[in-house]
């Protein structure tokens, strides 16, 4: 047969389609947190305009539209897969670790109606009617994500319930993404309910950034597949700052705030060998979000009369961090095309 016939044509295809679908059992939530990096980084780049001008806000719509193409993409697969390997997704839910990114997908519709609201605001009435109901769909989502972990550690550990060894600063994301609600929230007026969800973020960020120390002490190091996610430790005091800004807090605050992340940040750079010296795999996106977040609020207090000394230091934390996300789009596509992701963990 003609390899250029319609049958081989069509069989071909067939087979490709097939391949596809049959790798989605492996396409978990975790990769909602690409959505989740490229819209800190858009945020970023907005905050750089008071600096940098049309260019970075023209970058910010550009990683916006970005992280929107993405997040649309990543629906109409966990719809596919919903569909197709069920299995797979009551086996991440059932999951001691995988199980927290549900809630990356709330998150992110916080975070991309939380930009969408900063860029277009008021310039058409469907456009914020929209923008109010993704907000609160990803509010409401984010906050039964919370229950619903919290839930799992009432459970015996042979149930699911928490465990040293499988607690990781991933759990920070459901529980601690509470305090996005702000940044958005405020914007569209929501801004009583946004300051009380907020305020579950800041009860159970102390709470588990103890529960961490402690795992240290009793199960030892995480496994140096996991290094990359100690940068997740750097969102709490990161967004809190933003939150503050955004309800007009004593600026003191807001720069003990900024010191706490520095200091953070600081601690999960120290895993950096241990990054390098894991082949790429999702788990090293889990930089792209804090990285985003500690330079947005960076960028925000260097525009500050007090902070002026910090321009320099956040245009280049503005750079690196985009190379960084650069880093792993790239990273990720390649390990798509090579086969190296979306395959069953080792």
């Amino acid at each position: 047969m003609n390899a250029n016939t319609p049958t081989h044509r069509s069989n071909t295809q067939t087979t490709w389609v097939h391949h596809a679908t049959a790798r989605l059992a492996h396409m978990g939530p975790a990769w909602f947190v690409l959505v989740m990096g490229w819209s800190g980084l858009a945020q970023a780049w907005l905050r750089a305009t008071d600096v940098l001008g049309d260019m970075a806000l023209g970058l910010s719509l550009v990683a916006g539209g970005f992280a929107l193409l993405i997040f649309s993409v990543l629906c109409l697969a966990c719809i596919v897969r919903l569909n197709v390997h069920n299995a797979a997704v009551q086996a991440d839910l059932k999951h001691p670790v995988r199980h927290a990114f549900m809630a990356t997908l709330p998150i992110s519709m916080m975070l991309l109606s939380t930009l969408g609201a900063a860029l277009f605001w008021n310039t058409a009435p469907w456009l914020d009617h929209l923008l109010r109901a993704t907000w609160l769909i990803g509010s409401l989502l984010e906050l039964a994500a919370t229950v619903w972990v919290l839930g799992r550690w009432l459970r015996p550990k042979e149930e699911g319930g928490l465990q040293w060894a499988t607690f990781t600063p991933v759990l920070f994301i459901p529980v601690v993404g509470n305090v996005l609600a702000p940044l958005g929230g405020v914007t569209m007026g929501f801004a009583p309910w946004a300051t009380a969800q907020m305020g579950i973020g800041l009860l159970l960020w102390p709470v588990l950034q103890t529960l961490l120390i402690v795992r240290l002490v009793q199960a030892g190091p995480m496994p140096a597949r996991m290094s990359p996610a100690l940068f997740i430790t750097v969102v709490p005091p990161s967004i809190i700052g933003l939150d503050m800004l955004q309800l007009n807090a004593p600026m003191p605050f807001v720069w003990a705030l900024w010191g706490v992340g520095v200091f953070f940040l600081m601690w999960a750079l120290t895993q950096l060998d241990a990054m390098r010296s894991q082949a790429f795999g999702m788990g090293h996106w889990g930089m792209s979000f804090p990285l985003a977040a500690f330079t947005t609020l960076t960028l925000r207090l260097s525009s500050a009369p007090e902070g002026a000394w910090l321009q320099l230091p956040a245009t280049a934390l503005l750079a690196i961090t985009s190379l960084v996300i650069l880093g792993l789009t790239l990273g990720t596509w390649r390990g798509l095309r090579t086969g190296t992701l979306l395959v069953a963990e080792g």
